[in-house]
Parts: structure tokens; sequence; C-alpha cells
């Protein structure tokens, strides 16, 4: 059984090394690239012998997979699995697991930290700060006592909603599924307009798929506060950024902090959230940290050998 690891796993090799022991015991052959690719071909040639094959949100599209006679499992260190052709994994019977959980505290942790970054105002303080500059024009704003909106009561949801509560905000959410995790926590569950009129803050907490693209489109944001700020450490095309924007730059929303665009970071200097008003951006680190990656990879293996020994865990596809 070929293992390959087609691109880093953002911890060391090492360490890699140390957690991929647990595949020892089946006996499996492994190959690890430290560099990242999007090159076809190149895709094609690290994996084409590959009976499983490990990435994290490395594009995994069709003209990869074709090519790959061995593919039987996707071990992908990553939540969100949209960037792999899922309908060819499912045709030719190869399993796809993610890494569902591993980031839940750090994007979670981001989320309020480009919250209370725009509220507070943070990034231009530190530009007036460094510029001899005082507080005149600084006023911010507190997360206490505001109406938190949770869009998405997944794990990542709700570990935000016993965060706002301990800002002291009041709860509404709207999701699929209602959790009666969330409701102990004081959790109101809402329809999404009502949630959008109502919040002071609205996080973002949804995967990509066909019913939340362009979710949050001019129309959703129309209905915002004009006090109100948007976070998203989702999925960049959940929003029209285009018409955030415009609704920034008009001052028909009080500001926004984004971690995800329509592609993968670095984005064009002419991205409209670029030069729009009151917005803090970040290049996709919500969940970058330490602990977080190192999590992650463990997951990645723990799944490998889960699926090696009939048992699958954290299946997708």
């Amino acid at each position: 059984m070929k293992i390959v690891v087609i691109e880093p796993l953002g911890i060391s090799q090492e360490k890699v090394e140390m957690i991929s022991k647990t595949l020892d015991q089946h006996g499996c052959d492994f190959v690890y690239y430290d560099t990242r690719t999007e090159d076809t071909e190149e895709l094609i040639s690290r994996a084409k012998d590959a009976d499983i094959v490990i990435l994290t949100n490395l594009p995994f599209r069709k003209e990869v997979i074709e090519h790959c006679p061995n593919l039987k499992m996707i071990s992908v260190a990553f939540t969100g699995v949209d960037h792999i052709d899922l309908d060819i994994c499912k045709e030719r019977g190869v399993d796809v697991c993610n890494s569902a959980g591993y980031s839940t505290n750090a994007v979670a942790e981001l989320a309020f930290g480009l919250a209370i970054a725009v509220l507070r105002k943070i990034v231009t303080c530190d530009k007036v700060t460094r510029n001899e500059g005082t507080r005149a024009g600084l006023l911010g704003s507190e997360l206490y006592g505001k109406k938190f909106g949770i869009i998405g009561t997944g794990e990542i949801g709700l570990k935000v909603a016993g965060i706002a509560k301990a800002f002291g905000c009041e709860l509404l959410a709207y999701s699929r599924t209602e959790k009666d995790e969330a409701k102990e926590l004081g959790v109101e569950y809402v329809e999404l307009d009502t949630l959008l009129k109502e919040s002071d803050i609205v996080s973002l907490h949804l995967p990509l798929n066909g019913s939340t693209e362009n979710l949050i489109d001019k129309d959703k944001i129309s209905l915002l506060k004009p006090s109100a700020i948007l976070i998203n450490t989702a999925r960049g095309p959940i929003v029209d950024n285009t018409a955030l924007a415009e609704a920034l730059n008009q001052g028909k929303l009080a500001g926004a902090g984004i971690d995800v665009f329509e592609i993968e970071p670095p984005i064009a200097t002419t991205h409209p959230l670029v030069e729009a008003k009151n917005t803090v951006l970040a290049p996709h680190v919500a969940f970058a940290t330490e602990e977080a990656l190192y999590t992650r990879a463990e997951i990645v293996f723990g799944n490998i050998d889960q699926w090696l020994k009939g048992e699958p865990q954290n299946l997708i596809s």
C-alpha cells in the first residue's frame, strides 16, 4: 500500500514521520513531498502510483484522479472538500475522508479577533500610533450586549456561540439543523432574513456547496443594519464580495472581517475588498495555528489507520 503526501502539511517532516508511525503495522510505503504545486502534470507524477493520497486544500480534480489507477482513498487535511472532484471519486470507488474538527478553536478565535479588530479599529489604531497620532476619531464599539448572529451551528459555530456568550452577547442563529447544545447556550434559532436584520455582528460558519454559494448576496447584504459588521472565516464564495464592498463604501454596513475569498490568497490589489472601508483582511489564516496543524496531521493519519482496518471515519464520499 503506497501512501503519498502530495503537498506539505504545515508541520515539520520529523513530526509527520512520528505521527505516521501508527501506520507501520500496515506495512505501508510512504512518500512525502515538501513542496506545493498546482501543475497538473506534476500532480499526476506525484500521485499516479498511490493507493492513498494525502493533501490539504490543493485542487485535486478529474484530470489528475483519472491518471491514478490504484487510488482507493484520499485523506484530506482540511474540513472542506470542495477542492476535491467528489463525482469522479464516487465513480471510481475512491473514499474521501476529511479532518473535521481540527481547527475548531483556531477558527472561532480568529472570528473574534477579526470582530474586535473591526469594532475597536485596531488596525487603524496601530497605524495612527506609529505616526504620532491620538485616539481622535477612533471611538469603538463593545461586543457586550450586542446581538451576535451565527450562520451555521456545526462545531465551529457552537464554539463561537460559547465565546460570544462569555462576552455577554445575545445569541441568534440560522442553521439547516437546530442543535440542542446551541439552545442550551441560549441560542435562539431564527430565519436567515431575521438574523440579518436584527444582528449587530454576523459570523459565517458554513461549508461551501450548491446551497450556500452566494448565499449572502446583494439582497441579503441589504438586510444588514448600517451599524452591523460581517465576519467570514468560512468560505469566500458564500458572500458576494463585490456587493459587500459596495455596501461598506456606501456606509450601508459598518465593517467586515474577512479571511476567505473567491480564490486562495494572494488576492489581486484590485479586489473590491482591498480598498473597502472599515475592513480587516487576512490571507486565509483562521485554521493556521501550530496546535491545529498538529491535530490535523493526527486526524489525517488516524483516518488512514481506521480505513485500513475497515472501519473508516470522517467519511465524506
